[in-house]
Parts: structure tokens; sequence; C-alpha cells
């Protein structure tokens, strides 16, 4: 059986990384349900705390039953901003602050197509990329050459590969 204090965690921890569908669902803020487990966590009295936190969490499972909100792990929104590393994406709030804006991607090439003085590469998180005009200096990309992404001015990128001279490049798909 689980103890309070760790259904008390399990609780918290639900709610704070549900997605806005959950509150869309219920038509309250997810500020509000989040405020709602807060209040129960105040309770001395354990009868009224599991009620109210049996109430404050119907909404949030409901959500989660129909599928109109998610829990996601930290992890699976890391592999996920990774994989739309290169794409211009709108401000949801669905990946917290901008302070956690991937601006370097650092990765391992998995294909490589090469066209009349451009290549064309995968990524290990399926992304592909372009670089044109390249320079004669640059050694073809191989499969397995670990590369490195970086964010540059006006949707560019600069892309390092294998340690060499960094060039400029794009994401295709």
């Amino acid at each position: 059986m689980i103890g309070p204090r760790a259904l008390r965690r399990s609780l918290i921890a639900l709610a704070a990384t549900c997605l806005s569908g959950a509150a869309m669902a219920q038509d309250r803020p997810v500020e509000a349900q989040i405020d709602a487990l807060r209040e129960c966590r105040e309770l001395t009295d354990e009868a009224r705390r599991l009620a109210c936190y049996d109430a404050a969490t119907a909404p949030l499972l409901a959500a989660i039953e129909d599928g109109s909100a998610q829990v996601v792990s930290r992890e699976e929104v890391e592999e996920t901003r990774r994989g739309l590393f290169g794409f211009t994406m709108p401000k949801l709030g669905l990946f917290s602050s901008d302070d956690d804006e991937i601006d370097l991607l650092e990765s391992t090439i998995t294909n490589v197509r090469s066209g009349r003085r451009s290549y064309e590469f995968t990524i290990e998180e399926g992304s592909v990329w372009q670089i044109n005009s390249v320079p004669m200096r640059l050694r073809p990309p191989e499969v397995g050459d670990p590369v490195v992404l970086k964010k540059a001015s006006l949707g560019s990128y600069f892309v390092r590969i294998d340690g060499q001279t960094g060039v400029k490049g794009k994401r295709v798909r």
C-alpha cells in the first residue's frame, strides 16, 4: 500500500507534468488544478486530505484517460526537443522556458547522400540536413561521423562534421 507521503508526491508530480490539455478538458486553468492540490496538502485530517486529493486529481486523471492530456518525462521532452532541432516552432510553452532552448546539437550521422557540391545527411534523431556549396577543403561526411549543429543567424545553422571547419547548412526534413 502506498503511504500518504508517497501518494501526495505522486499526485503532485502527476499534476505538475500534465500538459494544458487537462485544463482545457475541464475548463479550468492548470494553475487552479495545481492550487487545489496544494490546498489538499495543507489539510491535517487524513480523511479530509484524501477526499481533497481524490476530488483534485479526478479532472487530471480523466483528461489522461480520455487522451486530452499526457504525462511525459523530462527525458521524453528532451528527446522531442532534440528531434525538433532545426525547425522553427511556435512559442506554446510546452517545453518550459526559453532559457532551456537548444542552440547546439551534438549527434552522429546515420546516412549520407552526396550531390554536385552538396551533401544531405541524416542524424540519429532522424532529421535530415543539407549543406550546399561545399568548400573543397571539407572531407565528405561518412556514416558514423560525429556532427555538431549550431544555430546561426537568419534561420541558418553551422554544421561541423568530425571536427572540421563549420559550414553553413539547413534542416530539410
